[in-house]
């Protein structure tokens, strides 16, 4: 049907500054319609091949220019973006699902200020000098960035997890072989349309797509590529792992979490509410930093349960384009299927299904009856073993139980085998310090959730990751460090 396949986005590999064709194609799904609206290459070893060796013979000149010159050069890439934001905004929630508000008010403008953010810090890095006076010796450190680096993205935040990577590989001196998911691969390739006008060199940024098993395995087993930067899932992440080892390859890796909500009955729930809602089904849920397990003290469990569940029942579910929308459709058929299996478990298990999820009817839009829709759904009665609280669902899912005592909960919190993020409710300042200290987790939010500061490290304990970014973080993960000794 080449009449058809016409109508369709066709993506190209970014190569040496060049849109390249590939020799072969997957089928991208709009994921509020259930149709193909894009075709993605299927790249593998030739490409990444290619990619490699664009990005190693850009290296030395763009690993020579000042921090301040790229600077430069990343701040004008975030200003082309910044001014194409609502083309981005709008290709961003076609190809996730996401809606049109979070695209626009998260994705798109947290990639700009990724880069803003990185091409700030790259100014302000020192490195460290001791002496020792008596044989006569100083010694300093000095720090190069590390060569060509591959950034594997996922698909539910896709620019700004692309951007989170490809910022301060660039800025340190590092050039680039980024993959993005191939099932959301099209503002990656957008912005590649606006490099060479940032003022990138040619082969500083190369983008190839395709899947896991085939162009991103090309790239961590690529031997000239000595740093690997993914997120994603634990099980990808240990096959990276296993594939990097003979080449000793730098890994950072954030992979997701089981995220617990913890809220004592001293909370103020007029906050905690629409904020725990929030964390729950924002984005669909599919946010590695959601809260999934939503522990509430026993007090309160009843009210909680009232009013969370009331609140839930309010948000529209639809097409994401509708600005009133507040939930989108599900990346795709297959995780959707995953999503609602979860339910079907904890049903079977004796669990009750509060809201969403086979309980309320689903009215959508003509145009979306084929979409990968799922309303907001609240489980409880669930034990801590069943796989609904102990295994990442990523969905629009969320498990409510009760718990006593502090001591307790911190416990229950911290027997999954993730540690990314936690959130803590309580007006009690002692017991916030005492429990944020004890929770098993890279980030603790307290009477907020998903605040920022890019300065401060960012990843996970346990199977939520290795390593950490942030200015300080990224800029170690991206350079080498020498400790240079001097007699005199």
């Amino acid at each position: 049907t080449m009449a058809h396949s016409k109508a369709l986005l066709v993506l190209e590999n970014f190569i040496a500054g060049k849109f390249v064709p590939c020799s072969s194609y997957i089928d991208s799904y709009n994921p509020s319609t259930g149709d193909v609206y894009c075709r993605v290459p299927d790249s593998g070893k030739e490409e990444v091949e290619a990619a490699v060796k664009a990005a190693k013979a850009a290296f030395p000149i763009w690993s020579s220019k000042s921090p301040l010159e790229r600077s430069q050069i990343l701040n004008k890439l975030a200003d082309l973006i910044e001014h194409d934001l609502e083309a981005f905004a709008q290709a961003e929630s076609k190809d996730q699902g996401k809606t049109i508000t979070f695209a626009r008010t998260v994705d798109i403008p947290r990639a700009v200020y990724n880069f803003r953010f990185f091409a700030s810090s790259i100014l302000h890095h020192t490195t460290e000098c001791t002496e020792m006076a008596t044989v006569g010796c100083m010694h300093y450190t000095s720090r190069a960035p590390v060569g060509v680096a591959g950034l594997i993205s996922p698909w539910n935040l896709p620019l700004y997890l692309l951007t989170w990577k490809i910022a301060p590989a660039i800025a340190c001196g590092n050039t680039v072989v980024a993959k993005p998911s191939e099932m959301t691969s099209v503002t990656a390739w957008m912005m590649c349309k606006l490099l060479e006008k940032a003022g990138v060199p040619h082969g500083v940024v190369n983008v190839v797509f395709g899947t896991g098993a085939k162009a991103g395995e090309a790239l961590v087993c690529h031997p000239d590529v000595p740093l690997i930067s993914f997120t994603g899932s634990t099980l990808t992440a240990q096959r990276i792992t296993e594939k990097s080892a003979p080449h000793c390859k730098r890994l950072s890796l954030e992979l997701g979490g089981k995220n617990p909500a913890i809220i004592f009955d001293d909370a103020d729930l007029s906050q905690c509410i629409p904020t725990t809602l929030r964390s729950s089904f924002a984005n669909q849920g599919e946010i590695c930093l959601c809260t999934s397990r939503i522990f509430v003290q026993r007090g309160i469990y009843s009210e909680f349960l009232k009013r969370f569940v009331a609140e839930a029942k309010k948000w529209k579910v639809g097409n994401p384009s509708d600005p009133t929308v507040d939930v989108g459709a599900l990346i795709s058929k297959e995780h959707l299927e995953k999503v609602r299996s979860y339910v079907k478990k904890a049903q079977a298990e004796g669990a009750r299904v509060l809201c969403g999820e086979g309980v309320d009817s689903l009215a959508l839009p003509a145009g979306n009856q084929k979409g990968y829709f799922m309303l907001p759904t609240v489980i409880v009665e669930v034990k801590d073993e069943s796989c609904c609280m102990q295994e990442e669902i990523f969905g629009p899912v969320t498990c409510v139980v009760a718990f006593d005592t502090e001591e307790e909960v911190i416990e229950r919190a911290n027997s999954v085998k993730y540690g990314l993020a936690a959130t803590v409710w309580s007006s009690n300042v002692g017991r916030v310090h005492r429990v944020a200290r004890r929770l098993q987790s890279g980030l603790v939010w307290t009477n907020c959730w998903l605040i920022r500061d890019l300065n401060l490290p960012f990843g996970g304990m346990k199977a939520s990751g290795i390593g950490r970014e942030g200015a300080k973080d990224s800029y170690e993960f991206f350079t080498e460090v020498k400790t240079i000794t001097i007699k005199h």
